[in-house]
């Protein structure tokens, strides 16, 4: 064996032993004549003790340890002196008898310590080594206890896991496909899959009334935080429910993660709001409700003073900052310049500062009296001593640039706590997006998306208002203002998918060519059906506590989609794209 324990596993009930422990060299340092050494594997560290008068020979072998060498001790677990409250391992030690050098290592780029001295990009390219580090080791445990919370609660709700294919039929609806060229089929391609989407609502149609996969799925367009390439979903699907079953099920999901991973206990049921709601009071479809500043309309009581700016616009919206009336001209100052950037897109801010007096001042005194001013601040929700900040114009683009600066100042005055959990279920969408650009109708969630059934009246009219008037039966989980994941109630029958095309503009042939397989699947007897997709990476990263999925991730892409550590994307080179039949055309060309 190469080491009966671990070292993270070795207490004081252990003292006595004789043990073999292997791992990495984290530091040595040499006092009065011992050499201290802390051994390192993913369980933990052990201090390791050689004597000054151990012999010659073991004495050169840990004087020529460095940091990152592999190697195997012998010795005897003892009491500490110095104990170290700080590591489990803290109480003991190793008396080292002999030291056997598995693997020799160069000095590495950065240290593999807890906050490590190396950049984004530096550990990138060595992520193996920076997989080594405690952050990162213990993102991925959470990932790992997670995943098994997921597996047990679907396996014991009846859920069967079930392998979708990677290399499936391009469908462009929405992001970019990443596509795969056959070379026994030249000059066709695969893609990669967006979501199982459409082979779910098959093994429903096969009868598979509980299907569950945590699936890789692939989707090529810009990249942020929260978003790689490659990401994993905890897609699943039902038969023979209601939306009131779905969010049932997949609730007691969303707790035992909770209970299991973290021991928190969320609320039971979880809250619901509806979509318009969403975005009145808080100008989002994901809110983060773990704080208030809420948006209210204030459209009526500014219009008619002569404020051209306000006059000329159909949506006036406000949020109260708390006991900010003191902030300076230069805060303000610098607040107006930050939503007029192009991540907001607002071309000013106004405000109105009730002092703690009692008294009124705004940037558009010339308009207004403190005596108008004052029902305005109480709409907003202020009280004296706090700040209301107000933008206007179309209505839900000005609400959404209200929502962006309420998580701004949420930010800003420390009330978004990651160790607070607020989830929401986000209902009623509208079915449908109107584009003035392309002058039609897309899918606000995807085409197989049921209308609600009290709505189907408005869904089978030719009026475009009508159709704006339609909910789908869909529904969003948030989690302190992300989405973490979403679903439907499903399209199960042939002629009410025939009627989504053609409110999509999808004619008869294209669908036939993009989803004949499903639209023929239909015609055998669909089940009612229904599920949803939870963003597995997002959840991991927002259960430990950060905003950025790289970490929960073993091998992520960089911004640029790349993988710096094995150089890819690459170029192939000529013989296979002479297989696939493949031409390069250079960008200048």
């Amino acid at each position: 064996m190469y080491r009966t324990h671990t070292c993270g596993e070795l207490r004081l009930s252990h003292a006595g032993q004789k043990v073999t422990l292997a791992g990495w060299v984290q530091r040595s340092r040499k006092l009065g004549g011992m050499l201290f050494i802390d051994l390192r594997d993913r369980y933990g560290i052990t201090q390791l003790v050689v004597e000054a008068t151990a012999p010659a020979e073991l004495l050169a072998v840990a004087e020529g340890l460095g940091r990152e060498y592999v190697i195997q001790v012998r010795g005897t677990v003892v009491e500490r002196q110095s104990k170290n409250p700080k590591m489990p391992t803290g109480e003991i030690e190793i008396g080292v008898e002999a030291i056997t050098v598995l693997n020799a290592a160069a000095t590495p780029p950065f240290t593999i310590e807890e906050n490590s001295d190396g950049g984004e990009d530096l550990r990138a390219r060595y992520r193996y080594l920076d997989l080594r580090r405690p952050p990162l080791q213990r993102a991925l445990a959470l990932r790992h206890r997670l995943a098994q919370e997921v597996r047990s609660y679907l396996d014991k709700q009846g859920f069967m896991e079930i392998e979708t294919p990677y290399l499936i039929k391009s469908t462009p609806e929405g992001a970019r496909d990443f596509v795969v060229p056959s070379r026994m089929n030249p000059g066709t391609f695969y893609a990669l899959p967006q979501s199982p989407q459409t082979f779910k609502q098959l093994l429903m149609v096969a009868g598979y009334d509980r299907y569950f996969q945590i699936v890789r799925c692939f989707r090529d367009e810009d990249l942020r935080a929260d978003r790689q390439p490659e990401f994993t979903q905890i897609d699943c699907e039902m038969s023979f429910v209601e939306q009131e079953d779905v969010l049932e099920t997949f609730e007691g999901m969303m707790r035992q993660m909770f209970r299991g991973a973290l021991g928190v206990e969320i609320p039971n049921p979880i809250p619901r709001m509806p979509w318009a709601e969403a975005m009145d009071r808080y100008g989002s479809d994901k809110p983060d409700i773990r704080f208030g500043m809420t948006i209210s309309e204030i459209t009526p009581l500014v219009q008619g003073h002569g404020f051209g700016v306000f006059d000329s616009v159909p949506y006036v919206g406000a949020i109260a900052v708390p006991a900010a009336a003191e902030w300076s001209r230069k805060d303000l100052d610098g607040l107006t310049e930050w939503v007029k950037r192009p991540q907001v897109g607002a071309k000013g801010l106004i405000y109105i500062k009730w002092a703690a007096d009692g008294s009124i001042k705004s940037s558009i005194d010339k308009f207004f009296t403190p005596e108008q001013l004052r029902p305005v601040a109480e709409k907003a929700g202020a009280a004296p001593g706090d700040l209301v900040l107000v933008l206007c114009g179309p209505k839900r683009k000005a609400q959404t640039q209200l929502g962006v600066l309420r998580i701004e100042l949420g930010n800003r005055l420390g009330l978004r706590d990651p160790g607070v959990f607020a989830p929401l279920w986000v209902v009623d969408f509208p079915l449908l997006e109107w584009s003035e650009e392309d002058n039609r109708f897309y899918a606000m969630h995807h085409p197989f998306t049921a209308p609600k059934p009290e709505h189907e009246q408005w869904f089978y009219s030719d009026r475009k208002e009508d159709l704006e008037r339609v909910c789908a039966n869909a529904y969003d989980f948030v989690l302190n203002g992300t989405e973490l994941g979403g679903g439907s109630i499903r399209i199960h029958n042939a002629d009410m998918q025939k009627r989504m095309f053609e409110v999509l503009g999808i004619g008869p042939e294209e669908a036939e060519y993009k989803f004949g397989f499903i639209i023929n699947a239909f015609k055998f007897g669909a089940p009612p059906h229904g599920g949803l997709a939870f963003g597995f990476d997002r959840v991991c990263a927002l259960f430990g506590g950060q905003e950025t999925i790289r970490d929960y991730i073993a091998f992520p892409k960089n911004n640029q989609g790349r993988d710096v550590m094995i150089d890819s994307p690459s170029r192939i080179d000529e013989v296979q794209l002479e297989e696939l039949c493949i031409a390069i055309k250079e960008e200048n060309q």
